[in-house]
């Protein structure tokens, strides 16, 4: 009844937000889908799925009401879900009116605000002046692909708020998504963006030639590496092995789903930067990650030889086989 009762709105139209979407129109939410593309739009409320992402999955319209208009999905809305490319926030977000700091806000995006050196969350709370408690993180080792396919998922709700976390966690709940807490926003947010650096890394060396040997101990580097950066910036109690960290990691570096991964893939068989990221479909995080990440940790005490590695590549035009042997003498 509460689902029912209670609206959400999504902003975004990818494979997250549409998975998203299934998620709460599944529980009987009703859900306000915010959709900028005309042909996704049409796609969705002419025939109940959207068009260019997760084309398979069919969505209950009866529980959707999609709008171009942000303000229109936002207004009556009690939890607000970014699911939007880190790198369109500012994009997707500018035309918005209606006031954020009465809400909920979730924060599905697992990347940077270019430009800003900030997390979406912080960005949020600092641009759009959200209270921290009423601030919330949606994340975990799950693919948009399986959990549009119903498969079996673990999702962390992260908020300082128990009852705000509990209230979002709810709209989650479905017999495949294991759901856990955590109040760590920094921590979690923090190494769901980092864990794209390090797939685009695993992608380089996989495309170089490197064996699953190497790929294993890369993998080891970039958990301690990842761990060293949080621990420098917020010294918490934190389980590095928790799957809001390390589940996360794995998924992103290994999965064939994973889209940092592939520009990592690319790039490491031989193509330039640019030409591997207009080659991608949808947009890979890691390649603003490596930039905001890097300036972060130059004021910190934190030796991140594997975050420079793929920053050097990305935006300094390295070689990508040169710095690669470089790194296998600094991993142990």
């Amino acid at each position: 009844m509460e689902n029912s009762e209670s609206k959400c709105a999504v902003i975004g139209y990818g494979s997250w937000a549409t998975a998203i979407v299934k998620i709460f129109a599944e529980n009987g939410v009703r859900v306000g889908w915010h959709i900028r593309n005309p042909e996704v739009l049409a796609s969705v409320r002419e025939e109940g799925r959207n068009c260019k992402y997760l084309r398979d999955v069919d969505l209950d319209t009866s529980c959707i009401e999609t709008s171009d208009n942000i303000d229109e999905t936002v207004a009556d809305a009690d939890i607000v879900v970014m699911a939007m490319p880190s790198a369109f926030t500012k994009t997707f977000l500018e035309p918005l009116t209606v006031p954020l700091a009465g809400k909920t806000v979730v924060s599905a995006v697992k990347g940077i605000v270019p430009g800003e050196h900030l997390s979406v969350a912080g960005y949020l709370i600092k641009r759009y002046s959200i209270p921290e408690r009423q601030m919330c993180l949606v994340t975990g080792p799950s693919h948009a692909e399986e959990v549009g396919m119903g498969r079996l998922s673990y999702l962390t709700v992260v908020g300082l708020d128990d009852n705000t976390r509990r209230q979002v966690a709810r709209k989650f709940e479905r017999p495949y998504i294991r759901i856990s807490y955590s109040e760590d926003i920094f921590g979690v947010e923090y190494a769901a963006i980092m864990k794209n650096i390090y797939a685009l890394a695993v992608g380089l060396a996989v495309g170089l030639g490197y064996g699953d040997n190497f790929v294993a101990v890369l993998i080891s580097n970039c958990a301690a590496e990842m761990e060293c950066f949080l621990n420098a910036y917020d010294k918490r109690a934190r389980n590095i092995c928790a799957s809001a960290y390390l589940g996360d990691l794995l998924v992103t570096s290994y999965s064939t789903y994973s889209r940092n991964r592939r520009l990592g893939l690319l790039i490491g068989r031989g193509c330039t930067v640019r030409s591997a990221m207009n080659e991608m479909t949808m947009v890979a995080e890691g390649y603003y990650a490596a930039e905001c990440i890097r300036h972060i940790a130059s004021g910190l005490e934190a030796r991140l030889p594997i975050a420079e590695t793929v920053y050097e590549i990305l935006y300094h035009n390295a070689s990508a086989r040169r710095k690669m042997r470089d790194l296998t003498h600094k991993l142990i």
